[in-house]
């Protein structure tokens, strides 16, 4: 469970991967969309591409970098909340991929891998 302060950061940190992402080009279409057992960051247009966005942040790399924090089963979780956003939002499915958006170190850097998964 995240204190209000951890929820908070996390909230900050996502909207300054968003003002990243704008930066190279991809435009939002919504943020934290949420299904019961799963939520998805950030979902942005990226060209004519829908991009599901798993931001995650880590202060220091002792546990490895956020993007190695994905594990198969958050993949799944993510697969799943993506799914349920086309069906309710797209009656033909677009052209779709996962990127992750690893965040690290203060002032915060980005990594942003692209098809990640």
């Amino acid at each position: 469970m995240f204190s209000l302060g951890q929820r908070a950061k996390g909230q900050a940190i996502e909207r300054q991967a968003e003002r990243f992402l704008r930066q190279q080009g991809l435009k939002p279409v919504t943020r934290n969309y949420q299904i019961r057992g799963g939520e998805i960051d950030l979902i942005m247009l990226h060209g004519e591409v829908l991009v599901f966005i798993e931001v995650r942040y880590r202060k220091h790399s002792d546990y490895g970098s956020g993007a190695e924090s994905v594990t198969a089963s958050k993949q799944q979780r993510l697969r799943r909340t993506a799914e349920h956003y086309l069906l309710q939002n797209h009656p033909s499915t677009p052209d779709c991929r996962f990127d992750v958006v690893s965040a690290s170190g203060d002032p915060i850097e980005f990594e942003w891998l692209q098809n990640a998964f």
